[in-house]
């Protein structure tokens, strides 16, 4: 029988009918990193096992001795995505200088080789690594000399607000196991969440958005556990076998989502559900603007909008 072709991930990778995957060695992003020298960056790794890395950012010029630490974990329905890609480092370079801030850049299992709940415990590895280099008796100097670890935040793109969202509900309010680093807040961008029930958005929003139905479905097709469906407790933040958030105590939340994402009314309802019972969460949406909008074109007004939300963010929950 002829090997054919069962899906395509934006032509950065491609599964066929035998089980076998291909990946491209280039980005789907084909564009160029603008490295003006302004922000120092560096890879190191976090975990060797699995041979995964992270990369750490900050600006070239300070504008004081100790900055805050601001996680970017990048999206790609956990299918597609390093923090290698050019799109992924432009943008790194803008929070590190727009937020003065340390960008942790964290890469992450992907799927489907590496199905959930692999890429979630990657992302915990990492703030995990974080620690270890607070406590450290010979820590990268690197990091610590510019590194405040009382306040971090750990943000999320897609499906690395997802990643957000569960390190969120693993940590607790305060973060007292990962002393003394401080959790401070979460910002998600457009989280990727799913549900057997769609949303109305999901069914009748635009069929050309730049995140289709088609790619939404596909991305958890192949990244959910074999034998499961949009309702497992990773995918579901409001399954019925998900747990319950309402007794859960979470550090202050903002959640971002453009207003012709498919994954609008999730993030609405996910924020909504959340300020209903107590926590602290701000839901900002932007209309008009597609999944991802901020790396696709982030000099534009809504992207430097949402640059200032975040700042905002991270400056009123510093103290």
């Amino acid at each position: 029988m002829a090997l054919r072709e069962v899906d395509d991930c934006r032509g950065v990778l491609k599964v066929y009918s035998d089980g076998s995957i291909w990946r491209s060695p280039e980005p789907s992003f084909k564009v160029p990193v603008i490295d003006d020298g302004s922000v120092l960056w560096k890879d190191v790794v976090f975990d060797h096992a699995n041979n995964l890395s992270l990369r750490l950012y900050k600006p070239a010029l300070a504008t004081c001795k100790k900055l805050p630490i601001f996680y970017y974990i990048h999206g790609g329905g956990f299918c597609i995505g390093s923090r290698t890609w050019p799109n992924c480092q432009n943008y790194c370079f803008k929070l590190a200088l727009s937020l003065q801030a340390v960008i942790v850049a964290a890469d992450y299992r992907l799927a489907p080789e590496n199905r959930l709940h692999l890429a979630v415990e990657d992302g915990f590895m990492s703030i995990k690594w974080l620690r270890s280099q607070a406590v450290a008796t010979e820590p990268d100097q690197w990091l610590v000399d510019s590194a405040d670890f009382s306040r971090v935040f750990i943000s999320g793109d897609s499906a690395g607000g997802n990643i957000a969202h569960n390190a969120a509900v693993r940590l607790g309010a305060g973060s007292k196991s990962l002393g003394p680093v401080r959790v401070r807040g979460y910002v998600l961008l457009a989280p990727f969440f799913g549900g057997v029930q769609l949303t109305e958005f999901e069914k009748h929003g635009p069929k050309d958005a730049f995140l289709n139905w088609e790619l939404i479905d596909r991305f958890w097709r192949l990244s959910i556990p074999d034998g499961d469906t949009m309702d497992h407790p990773l995918v579901n933040p409001f399954g019925p076998v998900s747990l319950d958030l309402e007794p859960v105590k979470l550090d202050p939340m903002l959640v971002v989502c453009g207003g012709c994402d498919l994954l609008r009314d999730r993030a609405k309802d996910y924020a909504d559900r959340l300020k209903s019972w107590g926590k602290d969460v701000k839901y900002v949406e932007f209309d008009g603007q597609q999944h991802g909008f901020f790396t696709i074109n982030p000099n534009s007004e809504p992207s430097i909008e949402l640059m200032q939300t975040i700042r905002d963010f991270i400056t009123q929950y510093s103290t």
